[in-house]
């Protein structure tokens, strides 16, 4: 292989098409990000010293999941925008230097996909049915069929089953563990991995550099779709960790079953033709969002011949604990280095409670978050930054009246919209310069956001913003490493790789500085460590 993977030692920046930028021209006008929005501010994201921009579903969709419900894979929603537009983007980036990676979305599709109407149509059994999980239901108290299959459930609350009428007349099921309007699609049917197979290269084709994987690990459920024996939340945010679990066999039937990996090796192959230099997905990669529960499992989409990336949640997961930091970087380690792959650590994104609120909020909330990422950023590998982390934001409460996500009308719990609040880049009251004009965004911002604009930030010494552009201008001087040495010394973590030490301080008190040259501090330090902050120091 010529030279090591770009993708390996990646900064990667996630824009939320809806919140980024808009340029107020495409369909959803200024209260609404689109792709000329994103392609105006790609200056921006160079300067911050990113290498690469991950962009949201910006594929045709009547947008019930903001984007993860797919009406066509090979089109621009006109509420962001043209395919013209799209190469316009890929184009700047490139020009800037920037990578970019687009949203693939193979779970599911759209209920208005033109497979799932063409299903809707046809008759139980059908080849038009067969692309779907479509079921008879069981026996119930209202009749033949008139209860679920099985007993799953959706992601996003309530049944993952919504029966639909055949005949005039109540007939089949269909799985959706996502929204009703998100079928599920059957990836036994080879139909399904002919059309992403021509997804993907369409889209190579046109330029763009990898592919994040949505629900990665989701797209083969058992056969025999089985009840789970032990109703266990999805993995996610708010599981428990995997080591306060018992689980079978049988716990999550829909989730990281072994046939999702001949899936990965066949796009492997497509990736790899894309690769200039002839060494395999060299150039081309894909990150999968596989939330698993374990580094081990984690570490199986990552295999010689699959998928370049796996984001490691575990290192989002972790609590506040220098015992818990350290337990994630050496599990990641030893699960990955038999694999030959690197980490791909992430702290934030649009799923998520942004971690300046998950580290308690406020003052201490944003020295801790600037302290976690200091220590990611120095970590060997890749790291993945959500948009507005770079400016200390945190989550929004959104007013109820003003929520969007589908979770929250399925479930009547805050869903993620607090995370997804457009981004503030200057003036002193919202719409803090999203849009042109004074039209406001299509989420609230907060009235006191003034100070955490990007304007506001610039050139501002100890800034959360300038923070980041240091962090990132001083990684690239780090010295290459494929592992490191861990050590945790009471609240302190410690984290060695070869001759600069990263120090994280978890605890209430003071701690002794690493003796060398500090690089770099996630906050002020004299001769000590103090709480909540992260340093990384070269040693003499």
């Amino acid at each position: 292989m010529s030279a090591r993977e770009w993708w390996r030692d990646a900064v990667v920046y996630q824009v939320y098409v809806r919140s980024f930028a808009s340029s107020g021209e495409r369909g959803g006008g200024p209260g609404v990000g689109d792709l000329p929005g994103i392609t105006s501010r790609l200056p921006y994201l160079r300067d911050l010293g990113v290498d690469a921009v991950w962009i949201t579903p910006f594929y045709t969709s009547p947008q019930h999941d903001h984007g993860y419900d797919v009406a066509d894979y090979r089109d621009v929603d006109r509420l962001f925008g043209t395919l013209d537009d799209a190469d316009r983007l890929l184009a700047t980036a490139h020009e800037l230097g920037l990578r970019l990676i687009v949203d693939l979305v193979p779970n599911h599709t759209s209920s208005d996909h033109v497979w799932f109407q063409a299903a809707l149509a046809a008759a139980p059994g059908s080849p038009e049915r067969a692309r779907y999980l479509f079921r008879d239901g069981k026996d119930g108290a209202e009749g033949p069929g008139s209860e679920p299959p099985n007993n799953w459930q959706s992601v996003f609350g309530g049944p993952a089953w919504t029966r639909v009428i055949d005949d005039g007349r109540p007939g089949q099921w269909y799985l959706h563990l996502f929204d009703s309007s998100q079928p599920d699609l059957d990836w036994r049917n080879p139909e399904i991995g002919d059309m992403f197979e021509s997804v993907l290269r369409f889209w190579l084709d046109r330029g763009v550099d990898g592919f994040r994987v949505d629900v990665a690990h989701g797209l083969l459920k058992v056969e025999s779709l089985p009840d789970q024996q032990q109703v266990l939340p999805p993995p996610g945010p708010d599981s428990p960790p995997a080591s306060m679990v018992e689980r079978t066999q049988d716990d999550e039937p829909m989730w990281d079953q072994p046939e999702v990996h001949d899936v990965y090796r066949r796009w492997h192959r497509v990736l790899a033709e894309y690769s200039t230099d002839g060494a395999a997905g060299a150039d081309r990669m894909a990150v999968a969002e596989a939330w698993t529960r374990t580094p081990e499992s984690m570490a199986r989409y990552v295999r010689p011949d699959e998928l370049q990336q796996a984001f490691n949640f575990g290192w989002l997961l972790a609590p506040w604990s220098a015992t818990s930091f350290g337990d994630v970087v050496t599990g990641t380690f030893a699960a990955l280095d038999p694999v030959g792959a690197t980490p791909t650590w992430v702290l934030s994104n649009h799923d998520v409670v942004r971690h300046v609120t998950r580290y308690g909020g406020g003052a201490q909330g944003l020295a801790r978050a600037r302290a976690a990422t200091l220590t990611m950023l120095g970590l060997p590998g890749s790291s993945y930054l959500f948009q507005g982390e770079e400016l200390g934001l945190e989550e929004v409460d959104v007013a109820p009246q003003d929520r969007q996500d589908p979770s929250w009308f399925r479930t009547g719990e805050v869903g993620r919209d607090g995370c997804r609040v457009p981004v503030p880049w200057s003036g002193d009251a919202p719409p803090y310069g999203f849009g042109p004009g004074d039209t406001q965004p299509w989420i609230p911002q907060p009235t006191d956001w003034a100070p955490l604009t990007v304007a506001a930030q610039t050139g501002v010494d100890g800034s959360t913003l300038e923070l980041y552009r240091a962090a990132l201008t001083a990684r690239r001087g780090l010295p290459p490493a494929t592992s490191v040495e861990v050590h945790v010394d009471g609240d302190v973590l410690l984290i060695e790789r070869g001759e600069v030490t990263i120090a994280l301080n978890c605890g209430t008190a003071d701690t002794t500085l690493p003796a060398g040259d500090v690089l770099l501090a996630s906050g002020p330090c004299g001769d000590t460590l103090p709480p909540d902050t992260a340093v990384w120091v070269r040693r003499r």
